[in-house]
């Protein structure tokens, strides 16, 4: 089918590849360059968050991006403690972690580890909890007469060190409420 399948790749196998196709009627090429990259861990270009917030209760994944080649192993710690795969940690074979029903006592230093055959490297950030964002106040299923106004309302409770923000949609589109104030009007209550 007109394919080359290398495997268990060396230094050696770095270079020009053409592939030249032929029948009665004449001969092409295509070129290819082939480059083999090795390189430990780093996460100059990738570090990790030096802050991460997570909701009470919700889920957060710290990610973990090192440069490395080939594919780094992974671990990581919370402080000095090593992290294992349990009922409400997991780490993924990308590298990141994420921890479930996350709780108080979840905050701190967390740091990724990542190790190949060329060297290894690590980096840290710091896991804040937030309070969890609510609705305290849905709107209601409003029966309106054709013509009328109709007004909706939505409040929520959340942490008050972040910023809010409300975005309302019909049938799954969000309203673009600049492109249809004659319609629709935003009322914040403060």
């Amino acid at each position: 089918k007109g394919e080359l399948r290398m495997q268990s790749l060396t230094f050696d196998d770095a270079g020009m590849y053409q592939c030249i196709a032929e029948n009665m009627h004449g001969i092409i090429y295509a070129n290819a360059e082939l480059k083999i990259v090795a390189s430990p861990p780093t996460f100059e270009l990738n570090p990790m968050k030096k802050k991460i917030l997570a909701a009470k209760g919700g889920r957060v994944i710290i990610e973990c991006k090192p440069k490395a080649a080939p594919k780094p192993k992974f671990s990581w710690s919370k402080g000095t403690e090593l992290l294992v795969n349990g009922s409400r940690i997991r780490i993924w074979d990308i590298g990141s972690l994420e921890i479930i029903n996350v709780t108080k006592l979840d905050e701190g230093r967390y740091t990724c580890f990542a190790e190949n055959n060329r060297g290894k490297a690590n980096s840290t950030g710091v896991l804040e909890m937030t309070e969890a964002t609510r609705i305290t106040l849905a709107p209601l299923n409003v029966d309106v007469t054709v013509g009328e106004n109709a007004t909706m309302q939505c409040i929520a409770s959340h942490d008050p060190t972040l910023d809010l923000t409300f975005i309302w949609s019909l049938n799954g589109f969000v309203i673009d409420f600049e492109k249809e104030h004659e319609h629709y009007e935003r009322n914040v209550m403060v």
